[in-house]
C-alpha cells in the first residue's frame, strides 16, 4: 500500500497570502486553505516573518472571536 502525503512549504504558503492580497488570515484560515496541519503553517509563517517576506500583526480586530491572534498578509 501506498501513502501520498502532500508536502507543504513555505512557497505554498507565501503563494498562498500572494494570491489573496490585501486581504489578512489567521493561521488556521491559511491551514484550512491549503488543507495543512495549523502546526506546519505556523512553522512556515514564522520563518517568513522572520524573512521579512510577509506582513504580521498582533490583534488586528477583523472580526475574530480572538483579538489576541496574530493575522497575516502578502507583503506590498
Amino acid at each position: 500500500m501506498m501513502i501520498i502525503t502532500n508536502k507543504m512549504g513555505q512557497q505554498e504558503v507565501y503563494d498562498f497570502l500572494k494570491k489573496h492580497k490585501g486581504k489578512w488570515y489567521t493561521s488556521k484560515e491559511i491551514a484550512n486553505g491549503l488543507k495543512a496541519s495549523v502546526g506546519s503553517v505556523t512553522t512556515c509563517l514564522q520563518k517568513l516573518r522572520d524573512g521579512s517576506d510577509i506582513d504580521f500583526e498582533f490583534g488586528k480586530g477583523i472580526g475574530l472571536s480572538r483579538k489576541n491572534a496574530y493575522v497575516y498578509r502578502f507583503k506590498r
